[in-house]
């Protein structure tokens, strides 16, 4: 089995400028593919991110950042300004978002090969950048396991339609796929999280994940359905929950051997009670960000404290 794994994942940078009445501005680094990236960097997993960052404060920020916990930042070389989004918290924390974005992501030779790619967000939907973005899914598919959080930003999707065959394109690429149910309300309005889940898992995945806020999680996986409640915690805010979530879910998966092109067989005859156990942990991984200011996911110790609370 496969633990010690080499992660690629690919997607965009963002600095999250978050605003507070009566509070000075604070500015966070953010984005959901690099939060997952951080967030596996900190487990002690191999993460290396492949994205587009400027060379202006909030890039040398963002890169710092990720460098100090281990994360390899690769870029296409292009000389783009940084994405920002502006994060109004309300009154229970949850976050909401104004982006200026562009994404312009090159082919890129990394010279590496990678037992697992990640992807999602606003890297797999604007244009340019998210054909290259699919082309290398694809491409990985054949060495590695992939894994997608659509991570839904409705002013940057575009038409709706075309939004959702974007989405359910990387989800039949993909073995995990991950979503909250506010995902799958602005995708598919009105229908139930489970069934929609059941529907994607059918097209190619081993797992779907739905994430419920305070009511938990719910995965579907051949054959059968599992949920797990949510780790009672005082919130802060809601930024970069889902992103823990996700490197939480990895992290686990990896930690059974089952992930990487040799662990995809067992993957797809996982049973309910390990995915259960996966699904604990990506909790606590959230809950552990929820309690604290930004994007900023458990390390191990934190990680493992979280599980005994359990």
């Amino acid at each position: 089995m496969l633990d010690r794994l080499d992660v690629l994942v690919i997607g965009e940078c963002v600095a999250d400028i978050v605003r507070l009445p009566g509070a000075a501005d604070q500015v966070h680094p953010g984005g959901s593919p690099a939060n997952v990236a951080l967030g596996l960097a900190r487990l002690g997993r191999s993460a290396t991110l492949l994205t587009q960052l400027g060379s202006d404060q909030n890039g040398r920020l963002i890169r710092d950042h990720l460098a100090a916990a281990g994360v390899r930042v690769r870029t296409d070389g292009a000389v783009v300004p940084t994405p920002s989004a502006a994060v109004t918290l309300d009154g229970g924390g949850r976050a909401t978002y104004t982006f200026e974005i562009t994404w312009t992501l090159a082919r890129t030779r990394l010279g590496q090969r990678h037992h697992h790619v990640h992807t999602g967000s606003i890297a797999a939907v604007m244009e340019p950048g998210a054909a290259t973005v699919l082309g290398a899914v694809e491409s990985a598919r054949t060495e590695a396991t992939i894994s997608y959080d659509p991570n839904v930003r409705p002013e940057l999707m575009g038409d709706h339609d075309t939004a959702v065959r974007r989405v359910e394109r990387c989800v039949a690429l993909s073995d995990v796929v991950k979503a909250s149910d506010e995902d799958l309300e602005w995708l598919y309005p009105g229908e139930d999280p489970e069934a929609v889940a059941a529907r994607w898992q059918a097209t190619g995945p081993a797992l779907v994940l739905v994430t419920r806020g305070a009511d938990g999680a719910l995965a579907v996986l051949p054959g059968g359905r599992t949920t797990v409640e949510a780790l009672p915690t005082d919130v802060v805010d809601t930024v970069g929950a889902g992103d823990a979530f996700m490197s939480g879910t990895l992290h686990a998966l990896a930690s059974l051997g089952l992930l990487g092109a040799d662990g995809r067989e067992r993957l797809r005859s996982v049973d309910a009670d390990s995915v259960t156990e996966v699904l604990r942990h990506a909790a606590a991984s959230a809950a552990v960000t929820v309690a604290r200011a930004g994007a900023n996911p458990p390390d191990a110790a934190e990680l493992k404290a979280a599980l005994d609370r359990f």
